[in-house]
């Protein structure tokens, strides 16, 4: 007998909560990240708390949970309930702290999740000058395709004064040097 589209995702989230194995749990991620593609999913996932499952894996040392998790999060936040859902749950914190990360996919993610979560009540939040200089900096990346990200943030989501304001910022500090190579 086949399962409804309900409980094979309770069947995931159940299979994330009980194993042990870290990378069954990335699996299950994955899949849950994929199916937060499809919009005849975002009641599901809402009802199964999996919102909340995607927020609480920002914070894990493991990167691969962090990736699918902000690439679920991304994936969900076009639909107004779960973006309204991420911002009153303090989602934006989170998510720009996977500005940082180390791995590219998680990044181009956060960016692209920080713009989807933008609106006139949380532009406050997506466009801190912290974010701005953080664009700044990604506009100049080698990385084409985080550096165009970075410039339509800016461009689309910054006002001009943000925009001067974070780069006056950055002249005076050490942000933007860059590391010793290993």
């Amino acid at each position: 007998m086949e399962l409804g589209r309900l409980e094979y995702l309770q069947a995931l989230v159940t299979e994330f909560q009980v194993t042990d194995s870290p990378e069954a749990k990335e699996q299950v991620l994955a899949n849950l990240a994929n199916f937060a593609y499809d919009p005849k999913n975002y009641e599901y996932l809402r009802q199964l708390q999996v919102l909340d499952l995607f927020l609480d894996m920002l914070t894990e040392d493991n990167e691969t949970l962090v990736e699918f998790a902000i690439g679920g999060l991304c994936n969900l936040c076009l639909d107004k309930i779960n973006k309204e859902y991420i911002l009153e749950a303090s989602g934006v914190e989170p998510i720009i702290n996977c500005l940082s990360s180390p791995n590219e996919e998680t990044v181009v993610s956060a960016v692209t999740t920080l713009m989807f979560l933008t609106t006139p009540q949380s532009r406050h939040q997506t466009t801190a000058l912290p974010v701005v200089e953080c664009m700044l900096r990604f506009s100049l990346s080698a990385n084409r395709r985080l550096s165009n990200l970075a410039t339509l943030f800016l461009e689309d989501y910054c006002s001009p004064p943000q925009v001067e304001e974070a780069r006056n910022l950055s002249k005076h500090t050490a942000v933007g040097i860059p590391l010793p190579k290993d």
